[in-house]
């Protein structure tokens, strides 16, 4: 069975979004992943903010490439809805490290916010409900 059917024949909660969402809102949010985290690492190159402010940054990259391999790869949904668990704590820690020094990163960073709190608890009940 192909990565598709895989996943459409999960069982999903009633509010689960259609498939074909996903690219379109993930195209939008990794402009606003490279526009921001972009300058936070440049920042970090140039010394205008200390290195460990952007370890959130790193992590959060870091399991955001996982996701993809242990959800569709491995078609595991208990270790994807660990990654993503893992995805939202970096990110709200990037959020608060990085507002001190560039606000608008805080700022620019809440459409993301909101779209891994939802898929997070799309993950979780996914999983749940395929135990």
């Amino acid at each position: 069975m192909g990565t598709y059917n895989w996943y459409e024949n999960l069982i999903k909660p009633s509010w689960a979004p259609p498939s074909y969402l996903f690219g379109s809102v993930w195209s939008i949010l990794y402009l606003i992943i490279f526009a921001s985290f972009g300058t936070v690492f440049y920042q970090v190159a140039i010394g205008r903010i200390p290195w460990m402010v952007a370890l959130p940054f790193v992590l959060n990259l870091v399991f955001n490439a996982a996701f993809s391999p242990l959800q569709f790869g491995l078609r595991n949904n208990l270790l994807a809805s660990i990654d993503i668990i893992l995805i939202l704590i970096t990110l709200i820690w990037a959020m608060i490290a990085i507002w001190p020094y560039l606000r608008w990163v805080t700022y620019i960073s809440i459409p993301y916010l909101l779209w891994v709190s939802f898929a997070t608890i799309l993950q979780v009940s996914i999983t749940y409900l395929n135990r």
